[in-house]
């Protein structure tokens, strides 16, 4: 099969990626082989072909949004079937008998194994999924729309728990990416008042046609003091900026897996007051089961910007340039 390997991190991400013919993975006890029909560019690809993301696995191929369907079943599995639509994501598996993997946390797990940085993902042909780590996906949504929602969708989902906003509280969105804009709809579902924080012109547009109430440039300030904030952009600049934003007792939520350095904080200014800064860290079943409930529930828009699977450089370099809309997905 041909796929792209990260076979030299670095900032040259041409120079980076190598499209290859390589074995077709065989799946082992409880795995899935998936044929691959859609795999969404997220920017942790980009930290792990850019080398931001140390690599854990040589010459891995990235990837861990993957929509696609069962093309063989590994030895014991007996809940899929040949042909079944089904979504791989970024967590790939967890010990299942540590003391967070006991208690509703798997994520956190010091066993944990990821999609694309630990083992082969979707920037091929096929890939293997373990059985009870792959997703059953909602109707009415074409591949492409999907794949999104199996990382962008999930970790956003996660992180707008994390950020604990009050019923019909006031959010605010630091970057406006393919996770972003996602989040903002569940956020606005439930009846929150969103504000949308983005330098880009054009993703200030999309969030005003999704329902926020504000977009413009961090540097400009908030409308009204947030109750809650989540911070996607990967630039620790800006955390000192929303925790000046927030209202008493609010919480800023990172959700990313990589941030530059947050500046000094001052305690008065931007943590007093019982503001909480909390990390998110990956997500659980859980709560990707819970996101594509939601999906199958209320008709997302998903933004999708499609590039052939030849051309996953590409779309790796118009993420870092900020040239993508939405959510980048590569097709075969």
């Amino acid at each position: 099969m041909l796929g792209w390997q990260v076979r030299a991190p670095g900032a040259d991400i041409a120079g980076a990626l190598s499209r290859t013919e390589m074995a077709t993975p065989r799946p082992g006890p409880g795995e899935l082989l998936v044929a691959v029909d859609a795999c969404g560019v997220c920017r942790t690809d980009l930290h792990v072909t850019t080398g931001e993301l140390s690599p854990h696995r040589p010459s891995v191929v990235p990837g861990h949004e993957v929509v696609g369907h069962v093309a063989g079943l590994g030895e014991g599995v007996d809940d899929f079937r040949e042909g079944d639509r089904v979504g791989v994501a970024w967590l790939r598996s967890t010990c299942g008998i540590c003391l967070f993997c006991r208690s509703a946390r798997e994520n956190l797990c010091p066993r944990s194994q990821y999609t694309g940085w630990d083992a082969d993902g979707g920037y091929a042909e096929f890939t293997t999924v373990r059985a009870d780590f792959a997703y059953r996906l909602p109707a009415g949504y074409p591949n492409e729309e999907l794949a999104p929602l199996l990382c962008a969708g999930i970790i956003g989902y996660r992180a707008l728990e994390q950020a604990s906003l009050p019923t019909g509280g006031r959010l605010g969105i630091y970057g406006f990416g393919g996770s972003a804009h996602l989040t903002a709809q569940v956020a606005i579902a439930s009846g929150a008042r969103v504000h949308v924080f983005t330098r880009s012109p054009r993703a200030q547009k999309l969030a005003l046609e999704l329902g926020a109430l504000s977009a413009g440039s961090a540097g400009d300030g908030t409308p009204e003091p947030l109750d809650a904030a989540i911070l996607f952009a990967p630039s620790g600049d800006l955390a000192p900026v929303a925790l000046r934003a927030l209202e008493r007792g609010g919480t800023l939520a990172v959700a990313g897996i990589y941030l530059t350095d947050i500046p000094a904080l001052n305690y008065e200014r931007e943590l007093f007051q019982e503001r909480t800064l909390r990390s998110v860290t990956a997500n659980t079943r859980s709560d990707g089961r819970r996101m594509l409930g939601f999906a199958a529930k209320h008709r997302m828009r998903v933004q999708v910007d499609p590039y052939p699977m030849d051309r996953a450089a590409d779309a790796l370099a118009d993420l870092a340039a900020g040239r993508v809309d939405g959510a980048a997905v590569l097709t075969p």
